[in-house]
């Protein structure tokens, strides 16, 4: 712990919290999340959802990509891919440049599902950030992507 002017009014207790509220605000997103899921019978996870997102916003990513773009690791995105794969809504393509390897692209189920799945998404994300200001938004990006950082 440093022990400079801006640091001095933090305690010990400070730096250990602060993981555990993180993962825990995470617990209660990803929960709140599925509840909304289920409830309207959607078929897939949220960590299904995460990776079916990344595809529908960057059609054409490796494998690989999508592992690390999402921070999963290869054996859980295989597993999480060959179910998407399984419910026809993800295709592994042939990377044209490099046999093999393959790309990972949205089938139209999978264009479908994106489309219903993502207003309920914003949806409860508006009502988690309820309260608070659009400063308050780019100050928590701030101060997560700087710890991010730090721990690199």
């Amino acid at each position: 712990m440093e022990n400079t002017p801006e640091h001095a009014h933090l305690t010990q207790a400070a730096y250990l919290n602060y993981g555990f509220t993180i993962e825990r605000t995470m617990k209660r997103i990803k929960q709140n999340l599925q509840r909304r899921f289920n409830s309207r019978h959607f078929g897939i996870t949220v960590d299904q959802w995460v990776v079916l997102d990344r595809i529908a916003l960057t059609n054409g990513l490796s494998q690989n990509e999508v592992a690390d773009s999402t921070f999963k690791d290869a054996p859980t995105i295989t597993r999480i891919i060959d179910q998407l794969c399984r419910k026809g809504l993800a295709q592994r393509q042939m990377n044209e440049q490099d046999r093999r390897r393959f790309n990972l692209a949205l089938t139209e189920k999978g264009r479908r599902k994106v489309e219903q799945i993502r207003p309920v998404v914003v949806e409860m994300r508006r009502q988690g950030w309820e309260g608070l200001a659009d400063e308050d938004y780019h100050t928590l990006m701030r101060i997560l992507n700087q710890v991010f950082n730090n721990l690199d």
